[in-house]
C-alpha cells in the first residue's frame, strides 16, 4: 500500500537523481524498483518511519530554450500533479538562481506542500550556503548531501509530516478492477463501455491517485469499482505518449486493484510499451485479463482469433495463465464477455486450498512425474502449504531447495491449475526445507 508520493523538483544538475537514489538506500527495504523505466529510473518506493512512499525523480527545468525544456516541463508538471508533497531541491555550492526563483513560482501555484532542500551542503562549514535560500519564501532550508546522505532523514521526515492522511478503502466486499495500458488504446472506450451497458452507476468519486477516477457500478446484484488511469486533465493529455508517466499511472491504479485488464491495441498492434505495462501487473501478482481492444478494425477470417491469441502468447509468454477478451469498446461489442472473466478471475484471486486436498494434488503429481536426479540425489517434496491468497503463495516444504530446478517447479504449477483452475492469476511457489523435528 502507497502512503504518499513525493516528487523531487529542481534545475539542471542540483543532484535530483542523486538524492532519489540516496532516499532509496536510506529504506530498510525496496517495495519496487520502476519496471519498464529502468533507463532512466523515474521513480521508485520506499519505505521510511514505517510508511511507504513513491519516490518520482524529474528532470531539470529552466529558463534557457534549451532542446526538450517544453517536454521536460510538462513532464515535470504532471509529476507535481502525481505528488502529494514536493521536495524542491536547490544547489547549495552554485547559490540561488534566477531558475530556483521560477520554479519556486511554479510550486507555489500548485498549492502542493514544499520541502526546500539546499544540496551539496557536505560539511556543517557550509552551513551558510544555505541562507540566502530564505528568499524563496518556501520555509526553513534543509541542508542536505545527496553524495555523502548528510540530511537526507531529515528530508524524509520533514516530507512525512506534510504527508496528507490517506483515506481508508471505502470499497469492502466490491471488486475492484485497473484499466490499464499504453495510451490512446481505448482504456476511457472501455471504461464508458461498462457504464453505458449496466447503466447502474452508484457514484463517481476521486481515486488516491490525481490521474484516476475511480467509479462504482452494479451488475445483476455485484458491485465493482472500475479504476480508469486515463482520465486526466487535457494539459496532460498532450504529453501522454510520454511512456513513463503512463507506466507510473498504471502502477498507482495496480496497487489500488483486486485484477487489472491489460489493454492492447487491435488497430496497431503489439508494442514494446504494452510489455511494460503488462509486465506491471503481473510483477503485483494480482490478477490479470488481456483485453484485446478495436477488434471491429481488425481484417477477420475464420483462424484470426487463434492466430491473434497465439501471437498475444508468444509476446507475453508470462501471461500464459491471463485470459484473453476480444472486443471493441467504441462499439460496445462483446464487452459483455469481460464481467465473467472478471468474476472468475476475482474468485480465482482469493481462492483457499484445503491442505489436505493441495497435498494429495503434489503427491499425484510427484507420482507420475518424479523429479530428475541431480549429482545421485533426487528431489521429494514432503508437503505443500497455502500460506496466502491475493497473492497466491504455496510453499513446498523439501529435502533440499537447491534440488527444485525450474522446470520442475513450472510442472508443479501446472499441475495445480488443472487441479484448482487458478485462471487469471499468478502463483508464487516457494521451496523451503523441512526442519527435522
Amino acid at each position: 500500500m502507497i502512503d504518499g508520493a513525493i516528487a523531487i523538483v529542481g534545475r539542471p544538475n542540483v543532484g535530483k537523481s542523486t538524492v532519489f537514489n540516496r532516499m532509496l538506500e536510506q529504506r530498510l527495504s525496496i517495495v519496487e524498483d520502476s519496471p519498464g523505466v529502468t533507463r532512466d529510473r523515474i521513480y521508485g518506493d520506499c519505505e521510511w518511519l514505517s510508511k511507504t512512499y513513491r519516490l518520482i525523480d524529474t528532470g531539470g527545468i529552466q529558463l534557457k530554450d534549451e532542446p526538450f525544456q517544453k517536454e521536460i516541463k510538462a513532464q515535470v508538471e504532471i509529476a507535481i500533479d502525481e505528488a502529494d508533497v514536493i521536495l524542491f531541491l536547490t544547489n547549495g555550492k552554485e547559490g540561488l538562481t534566477t531558475d530556483d526563483e521560477y520554479i519556486a513560482k511554479l510550486l507555489r501555484k500548485s498549492k502542493k506542500p514544499v520541502v526546500l532542500c539546499v544540496n551539496k551542503i557536505d560539511d556543517i562549514s557550509k552551513i551558510g550556503d544555505t541562507y540566502e535560500f530564505y528568499k524563496l519564501g518556501l520555509g526553513d532550508p534543509l541542508p542536505v548531501s545527496g553524495a555523502h546522505g548528510i540530511g537526507i532523514g531529515d528530508a524524509l521526515d520533514a516530507c512525512s509530516k506534510l504527508m496528507p492522511e490517506r483515506k481508508q478503502d471505502s470499497y469492502e466486499g466490491m471488486i475492484k478492477f485497473a484499466i490499464i495500458g499504453r495510451p490512446n488504446v481505448g482504456k476511457s472506450s472501455l471504461t464508458n463501455a461498462f457504464l453505458h451497458q449496466e447503466r447502474v452507476i452508484v457514484s463517481d468519486i476521486e481515486g488516491t491517485t490525481r490521474d484516476a477516477i475511480d467509479t462504482v457500478f452494479v451488475s445483476e446484484g455485484k458491485s465493482y469499482v472500475v479504476i480508469d488511469t486515463a482520465g486526466i486533465r487535457k494539459r496532460g493529455k498532450v504529453y501522454e505518449n510520454i511512456e513513463k508517466y503512463s507506466v507510473l499511472r498504471a502502477k498507482g491504479a495496480i496497487d489500488r486493484s483486486d485484477l487489472s485488464l491489460v489493454v492492447l491495441d487491435g488497430s496497431t498492434g503489439i508494442i514494446e510499451q504494452d510489455k511494460h505495462v503488462a509486465g506491471l501487473a503481473h510483477e503485483a501478482k494480482k490478477g490479470v485479463i488481456i483485453v484485446y481492444n478495436k477488434w471491429d478494425l481488425v481484417e477477420k477470417d475464420e483462424n484470426t482469433m487463434a492466430k491473434i491469441e497465439k501471437e498475444i502468447r508468444k509476446q507475453f509468454a508470462y501471461l500464459d495463465y491471463a485470459p484473453i477478451a476480444f472486443v471493441s469498446a467504441k462499439n460496445e461489442k462483446r464487452v459483455n464477455t469481460i464481467l465473467p472473466l472478471i468474476d472468475l478471475v476475482y474468485n480465482n484471486v482469493n481462492l483457499r486450498i484445503q491442505t489436505s486436498v493441495l497435498n494429495e494434488v503434489i503427491l499425484d503429481a510427484q507420482l507420475a512425474n518424479p523429479a530428475k536426479t541431480h549429482n545421485g540425489r533426487r528431489l521429494k517434496i514432503y508437503y505443500a502449504s497455502q500460506v496466502s491468497a491475493a497473492p497466491c503463495v504455496i510453499v513446498l516444504f523439501v529435502n533440499d531447495p537447491e534440488l527444485m530446478h525450474f522446470s520442475y517447479k513450472r510442472y508443479i504449477e501446472n499441475k495445480l491449475r488443472e487441479a484448482f483452475g487458478f485462471e487469471g492469476v499468478p502463483i508464487e511457489i516457494l521451496a523451503r526445507k523441512k526442519e527435522s523435528v
